[in-house]
C-alpha cells in the first residue's frame, strides 16, 4: 500500500474546523447568549476573511482556482455522479468546490446581517432581523448538504474525508483520478 498523499494543509485543516466550531457555538448560543453568539459570529466573519485569502495565497489545494469549477464542468460532474461513474478527485470536487464558496457567502452574509443588526441605525429594524434569522437557516441547509455530500462521496470512494480534514492526507491518487 502506498503511503497517503497531503492534500490540505495545516491552515485548511485549522480554518476549517474552526469555523465549524464558530457556527455551531453562534447557532447553540442564540440570543440566550446574545454576547457569546455575537462573539462567535464576529469570530466566524475573520475565519471567513482568513480562509478567503488563504484560498489566493495558501497552497495548491487550498487555492480557489484549484477547486472551483466552471458551470459546465460542475453540471458535467453532477451527471457523472447520477451516473455512477464520477472521478475521484484529490482536492474538492466540483460540486465540493462550489459548495465551499457558497459555505463561505453564507456565513460572510449571516455574520454581516447580524453586525449591522448591532448598530444603531439598524437597530430593531424587523426585515433586516428577518433577513439575519433566514439567511442563518439557510446556512444550516448548506451545512446539511456539505455533511450529507462528505458521506456520500466518502462512501462512494470509499475513504474518510473526515479523517482526511483532520490529517490532510488521502489515499494517493490513482490513474483514474484526478489532481
Amino acid at each position: 500500500m502506498r503511503e497517503a498523499q497531503k492534500v490540505w494543509d495545516a491552515p485548511v485543516r485549522l480554518l476549517h474546523w474552526a469555523l465549524a466550531a464558530a457556527v455551531g457555538i453562534a447557532w447553540f448560543a442564540g440570543e440566550g447568549a446574545l454576547s457569546v453568539h455575537e462573539m462567535a459570529g464576529y469570530v466566524a466573519l475573520a475565519l471567513v476573511a482568513a480562509r478567503w485569502a488563504w484560498g489566493w495565497r495558501g497552497g495548491r489545494f487550498a487555492r480557489f482556482g484549484q477547486f472551483v469549477r466552471a458551470p459546465g464542468v460542475v453540471g458535467r460532474y453532477a451527471l457523472d455522479v447520477a451516473r455512477h461513474r464520477e472521478q475521484r478527485h484529490l482536492g474538492h470536487n466540483p460540486l465540493g468546490g462550489w459548495m465551499v464558496v457558497a459555505l463561505l457567502a453564507a456565513v460572510a452574509a449571516v455574520g454581516t446581517t447580524g453586525w449591522l443588526y448591532t448598530l444603531d441605525r439598524f437597530w430593531g429594524v424587523a426585515w433586516l432581523e428577518a433577513l439575519h434569522r433566514t439567511l442563518a437557516w439557510g446556512l444550516m441547509a448548506l451545512v446539511a448538504l456539505h455533511v450529507a455530500g462528505v458521506v456520500f462521496t466518502g462512501r462512494r470512494h470509499r475513504e474518510n474525508l473526515v479523517t482526511a480534514m483532520l490529517t490532510g492526507r488521502k489515499r494517493p491518487a490513482g490513474e483514474d483520478d484526478v489532481v
